[in-house]
């Protein structure tokens, strides 16, 4: 099984160094807005600071290294440098998958590298719902010990399951068990979808249970159903652009804050500046990316993924002086469908 396991994520990793596992047709729905140029701008661009808080740790950017990889061979000199990125950014750093850990130790350092070379910046655990289902409390500290998790994503993945061949749909009890395991364990928990996104009354339902964060993971970025129909050769599946639009997700649960404490992490299809300035106008608290920088990380290392992320967030800067924005949050009111602008 754990070879299995270790295999099943090296196909994902080859995979998703190309551009076949697209959406075909499905977008992030980002190209359809667009931000108000304000002619009279007053903002000073040099005291534009994005520095902020994920939940008890402060960091330098509101942005994370989604979670990749883990549990196979190449798996550890990516997230090495992954992780070393993350540190000199001083932001938030995901691993991929821990099921592989619930079966043996042979790729402990996978994992255990990234806290290593991420003293302090906060480091997500990470197990699946169809694990989840029958995992134990003690499972799940074992986990969060390895890599000393400042929080844990629960990746709901039910499409990718469904396509997987060798995968797992029982998913029965996941509610409930999660909501005890939740209730046992005093670091946050943040529910996070591969690509296929996460409507209002999901996430609804999983804050009522005592989920502290929601990653909308949403469609038109990577389609982790192609990813399993490609492993299958299986081309052609109906399933492929499976899913909802991040930027629908994004607006959507943004309305639960007014009745729930929780942050909104906008990821899928997060692949500019543009498109991480429309998540966060559109109410995302946080924006990720994982496909754009496990290629960075790919062609040219460390130094790649440092130099992307801040060339992101130097052109966020410009995009709030065009737009006379203060903040993050002031481009909330800085959007516009660009249908109303013809």
């Amino acid at each position: 099984m754990s070879e299995e396991t270790s295999n099943r994520k090296k196909d994902h990793l080859e995979l998703c160094l190309t551009d076949k596992v697209k959406f075909k047709e499905k977008t992030t729905g980002f190209e359809k807005y667009d931000f108000m140029h304000y002619a009279i701008t007053e903002i000073d661009i040099k005291a534009i600071d994005f520095s902020t808080k994920f939940f008890n740790k402060w960091i330098n950017y509101p942005f994370i290294i989604s979670s990749m990889t883990g549990g196979a061979e190449k798996a550890e000199q990516i997230n090495y440098q992954l992780a070393s990125a993350a540190n000199e950014l001083n932001i938030p750093i995901g691993v991929g998958s821990q099921r592989q850990l619930l079966e043996n130790d042979k790729y402990l350092r996978s994992y255990k590298i990234i806290r290593q070379q991420a003293k302090n910046i906060p480091v997500l655990g990470n197990l699946g719902m169809a694990e989840i289902v029958n995992a134990k409390v003690d499972d799940i500290k074992k986990l969060i010990d390895v890599i000393e998790a400042d929080a844990f994503l629960v990746h709901l993945n039910p499409a990718q399951e469904l396509l997987q061949p060798e995968g797992n749909v029982a998913f029965k009890g996941f509610l409930k068990n999660c909501k005890k395991i939740i209730n046992e364990i005093d670091i946050p928990f943040i529910a996070k979808e591969v690509g296929a996104g996460i409507s209002e009354e999901a996430a609804e339902r999983l804050l009522e249970i005592g989920f502290q964060g929601i990653d909308v993971a949403g469609a038109g970025g990577t389609s982790w159903s192609g990813v399993e129909i490609l492993r299958n050769n299986n081309l052609n599946s109906d399933f492929w652009d499976w899913g909802l639009p991040t930027s629908y997700c994004i607006k959507k649960i943004k309305m639960l804050k007014y009745g729930y404490n929780f942050v909104l992490i906008g990821s899928g299809g997060i692949n500019n500046a543009f498109d991480m300035a429309k998540a966060f106008a559109l109410g995302a608290d946080y924006t990720a990316s994982a496909r754009t920088l496990l290629k960075a990380v790919h062609n040219g290392g460390e130094k790649e993924v440092v130099d992307l992320i801040k060339g992101w967030f130097e052109t966020l800067k410009k995009i709030m002086l065009l737009t006379n924005s203060n903040s993050i949050q002031e481009l909330s009111s800085k959007i516009v469908k660009k249908e109303e602008l013809y």
